[in-house]
């Protein structure tokens, strides 16, 4: 087993890596308040906190210490956590990544002369894994269609690429029931960018480049989640408004 970090892999970097456990699900972050006469808690529901993944690893016996010294170092600037969250990919789970840094310093146990080993302890303070073969979807038309979602095991939180234009009027996108209204002004041309994890959105050119803050181009902040399984998605015009096309990219996930 091994593990990319930043795009790098263990192996290049002449360790050894065997991931130690595994959680089935992140930790659960429970909202209570104590009610003064009242037994019990006051129960706010829950949602869920960050996750960890420790990873064992070695380094295979080296000519000298020096030279271990000399590997480790390279360890060290390649996972330096200084440099913010990177994307982790584990070889025992090949179909996702998580944004990841070290969370613990790691000391390394010297074996035998010139070998060694130690823990590394990565946080992911969103504790989703991202599908790497992520699931999009193209919609050209007006009216209800169905959009379905096979990977993952939890709702996903996409990002909506609309091309049309609006000068008065709007474009509505209804995905199973809740509304994303779209008020411009966009012009004939430009791409309006929905990320509805990161609540943002960006008007581009066609070639991508950012041209201004795409908010003011809603109604409502209001950014709706698709669900595993089968969604529909209702795409209507009013006005002076005209659709030419949706591209869904669903930033598919397990919990």
């Amino acid at each position: 087993m091994g593990f990319q970090y930043g795009g790098v892999s263990s192996q290049s970097m002449k360790v050894k890596a065997r991931l130690t456990g595994w959680q089935a699900s992140p930790p659960v972050r429970s909202n209570t308040e104590t009610v003064p006469g009242k037994p019990g808690l006051a129960d706010f529901g829950a949602d869920s906190g960050e996750r960890y993944i420790d990873i064992s690893c070695n380094v295979f016996p080296q000519k000298t210490f020096a030279t271990l010294v000399s590997v480790l170092d390279r360890v060290s600037a390649w996972l330096d956590p200084t440099q913010g969250l990177k994307q982790l990919i584990l070889d025992d789970v090949p179909d996702r990544y998580f944004q990841a840094r070290l969370s613990d310093t790691v000391d390394c146990e010297r074996l035998l002369r010139a070998a060694g080993s130690f823990s590394l302890r990565f946080l992911c303070p969103d504790p989703y894994g991202y599908a790497l073969d992520d699931e999009a979807f193209v919609l050209t038309g007006a009216g209800p269609q169905e959009v379905m979602r096979q990977v993952g095991n939890t709702d996903s939180e996409p990002v909506y690429v609309l091309q049309g234009a609006v000068s008065s009027g709007y474009i509505s996108i209804k995905t199973n029931g809740e509304e994303l209204r779209i008020v411009g002004p966009l012009s004939a041309g430009e791409v309006l960018v929905i990320d509805t994890g990161m609540v943002t959105a960006k008007v581009t050119d066609s070639a991508g480049n950012t041209l201004r803050n795409g908010l003011p181009c809603l109604q409502e902040l209001n950014f709706p989640v698709l669900r595993r399984g089968l969604n529909v998605v209702e795409i209507g015009t009013a006005g002076g408004a005209a659709f030419s096309e949706l591209r869904i990219q669903a930033k598919s996930r397990w919990r």
